[in-house]
């Protein structure tokens, strides 16, 4: 009975032997990952709505939710309350210049009228049929209105310069105001959700009717038409690879088979890392490697975390 089960451990061993020297030889294994973004809250609130559900499509600059923005608008409101309330406050000077303009109406045509008698008087003197007393006399009337109406003319502009110096006053303190109304404008658009990326949700962290925070996640993200295939390299395969080099790449397809596509290094590190922990011996972990990222056309049959395996085409 012994001696069978050894033979069979024998037989099983031989086999697996056989088909791993039968297998194909590859130059750097990895996982396949994904160019990932998570969306996060941009305000404090309740979540009213979050249609961004885990395996769905979203284009970019899609609304996908909406955060509760009522505070930030009543704020608003309350603003632009107190900005309607400092320009009750400014003073309108059109009265009391149109009261004095109509006093200079009359002033002006009171001149007008004491240069018409004055020009008589002065032909009369001439004629000598009036005295230079008159004379001097319509003379000293028509200074004295013309000084009349220079200090009305004085008034109207003092009356325009006080009422506008007041109104500045009250409505500087409306500009702080208005650059607030600004900012809550702002906030409230970042109520909305706003997908940044096209892609597939992978996770979803939120849900409608949970109290969100600003920078708190609520979905993630990635465009998985295209996955990267992280794998590593040992010191000697680096010179025989380069950036924008087509690859190999092969995905297990049942017990015996390989699915293979066809890829493009993007990425090569510049600096080297123990074998990670993934890696089955302990002999292999401790290798020095580098790392590369493989991008890859995904069919659909590509997923994130499968394993995949490089064969450089320049090897054979």
């Amino acid at each position: 009975m012994k001696n069978s089960v050894i033979a069979a451990a024998l037989l099983l061993l031989t086999a697996a032997t056989a088909c791993n020297s039968n297998g194909k030889q590859f130059d750097a294994s990895g996982t396949f990952e994904a160019e990932e973004t998570i969306v996060s809250a941009e305000m404090p609130g309740r979540i009213l709505s979050l249609t961004a559900e885990e395996g769905s499509l979203l284009k970019k600059d899609s609304v996908v939710g909406q955060v509760d923005a009522s505070s930030v608008s009543l704020q608003e409101e309350q603003v632009e309350a107190s900005i309607r309330a400092l320009n009750e406050k400014t003073a309108d000077a059109g009265p009391q210049v149109q009261l004095l303009q109509n006093q200079l109406a009359v002033q002006e045509s009171q001149f007008n009228n004491l240069l018409h008698e004055k020009t008589r008087i002065e032909n009369l003197v001439k004629a000598d049929a009036a005295t230079t007393k008159q004379l001097d006399d319509i003379s000293s009337q028509v200074e004295v209105a013309r000084r009349q109406m220079n200090v009305t003319r004085q008034q109207i502009a003092v009356q325009r310069n006080n009422v506008a110096t007041q109104n500045r006053s009250i409505l500087s303190e409306a500009d702080p105001l208005r650059k607030r109304v600004a900012q809550l404008k702002d906030q409230a658009q970042k109520a909305s959700i706003i997908n940044p990326v096209s892609g597939t949700v992978i996770t979803k962290y939120a849900e409608t009717g949970e109290i969100t925070s600003a920078g708190k996640a609520l979905y993630k993200i990635a465009d998985l038409s295209f996955l990267h295939l992280r794998a590593y390299i040992t010191g000697s395969q680096l010179p025989q690879v380069k950036l924008n080099q087509p690859v190999k790449v092969f995905i297990d397809e049942g017990t015996k088979k390989y699915k293979e596509y066809t890829g493009t290094i993007t990425w090569i590190a510049d600096k080297a890392e123990f074998t990670p922990k993934t890696i089955q011996t302990k002999e292999e972990r401790a290798n020095l490697v580098y790392a590369i990222k493989v991008k890859v056309k995904n069919d659909g049959y590509l997923k994130i975390g499968m394993y995949g395996e490089v064969k450089l085409e320049n090897r054979e």
